[in-house]
């Protein structure tokens, strides 16, 4: 039996430039009516407050998609790129300060978890890791989509949630810029990216990557 322990709420309460490296290794569970899904979080993206040019919610901006970074830690933000592909994010940080984790890659834990998301992926070609080593893959292969925006990851009973997973200090985490921001002036070049070096789902690797040490 594994442990149903969700991921403690100071995590989600962090800025996302805090949570981002601790989110590596947590195990993120979607509850799908085929069955459940449980897989290991590989690579993250922060997106941190109103002053990140790389952000939906740059310069406070309000909308209907961005409303939702602006809630308390804790729930999702899923949206769509290029009309077509969902993104999972991970709301954290206090109320009115727009802060999200974008998950770029995930591992299955078991053959079992692998099946059903080779399931909702459909065909996947070349190497394994291609089943969810990117954020369009795998909510592809959790079967992510709009639906589940805003809704509660630290509820055991609901359809997507957040568990304690690998310890973070034992983990060889490395930080890197984030990907496909060409738009994000002076913030392009931030290493807000992290990821657990080595690990074949990671889905860019960066010839020159930071080792991430943990205050």
């Amino acid at each position: 039996m594994h442990e149903t322990n969700l991921i403690s709420p100071s995590l989600l309460s962090r800025t996302a430039l805090g949570a981002a490296p601790l989110l590596l290794g947590q195990t993120l569970v979607r509850v799908t009516g085929d069955g459940e899904i449980r897989c290991r979080i590989i690579e993250t993206e922060s997106y941190g407050g109103a002053e990140d040019q790389g952000s939906h919610a740059f310069g406070n901006r309000r909308t209907a998609r961005t409303e939702v970074m602006f809630a308390a830690g804790g729930i999702a933000y899923v949206y769509l790129i290029y009309g077509m592909y969902s993104c999972l994010n991970v709301v954290v940080g206090d109320k009115d300060d727009p802060q999200a984790v974008l998950i770029r890659a995930v591992e299955p834990l078991s053959g079992k978890d692998e099946e059903l998301m080779r399931r909702y992926r459909g065909p996947v070609s070349g190497k394994i890791a291609n089943l969810s080593n990117g954020p369009g893959k795998l909510c592809r292969a959790l079967h992510i989509d709009r639906s589940l925006n805003g809704c509660s990851l630290n509820q055991m009973n609901g359809p997507l949630r957040i568990e304690s997973g690998d310890p973070v200090q034992a983990l060889p985490i490395v930080a890197s810029p984030r990907v496909n921001i060409d738009y994000a002036g002076d913030y392009v070049s931030k290493p807000w990216r992290f990821y657990i070096e080595g690990n074949p789902y990671v889905s860019v690797k960066d010839k020159h990557p930071i080792p991430f040490k943990q205050a």
